[in-house]
């Protein structure tokens, strides 16, 4: 019994230890990340990714920079007849291009990271949610435009399976016109 329980400390402690080393953006700068952004890839291994995959399309992401220096990200997509909305801030933490925020709908916590970024044209965003017992990981791929440069995708996927997730949970989101708001 006790073989088992150092084994599985040992597993979580190896777990942590890679998710630690999720690397951010060097130098950062929060304001060339604010305007408009396109989800190109999600990759997730939550369960509600997993039941909504295949009816995700793109959607725009909004990103303004408070006075206070938090990123509010609001973030427009379809869904049935109308558009949703939904929005989150990003408060800054002591490293740059990292974020801590809570859902305002589930009272989740999550950890942010800007991963890789050229600012005019993709940024890959680590997300580690927490709530209780329950976590998840996400990965998404935004482009100021609709569509990106192949390697970006295969960037994209290698990072995305780095991070754990199978090739199952990795998707490219169909376009669509519908609820494309202006920054």
């Amino acid at each position: 019994m006790q073989v088992a329980a150092l084994s599985l400390g040992m597993v979580f402690l190896c777990c942590l230890q890679a998710y630690a080393e999720v690397p951010v953006q060097p130098d950062f700068q929060d304001d060339k990340i604010v305007g408009k952004w396109h989800s190109i890839g999600i990759a997730s291994n939550s369960r509600w990714f997993q039941n909504k995959k295949d009816t995700l399309t793109m959607c725009t992401t909004i990103i303004n920079q408070n006075a206070d220096g938090t990123l509010e990200v609001t973030s427009t997509y379809p869904r049935a007849d109308r558009c949703e909305t939904r929005s989150m801030t990003f408060i800054k933490t002591e490293q740059p291009g990292r974020f801590r925020a809570t859902s305002p709908r589930w009272g989740s916590e999550h950890d942010i990271r800007i991963v890789s970024t050229n600012y005019d044209e993709y940024a890959l965003v680590f997300n580690r949610k927490a709530k209780a017992t329950d976590f998840f990981t996400m990965v998404t791929l935004y482009g100021r435009s609709k569509n990106l440069r192949p390697e970006l995708l295969e960037k994209f996927e290698k990072f995305s399976l780095d991070q754990g997730l199978p090739q199952s949970s990795i998707i490219t989101l169909p376009q669509t016109d519908k609820c494309m708001t202006d920054a």
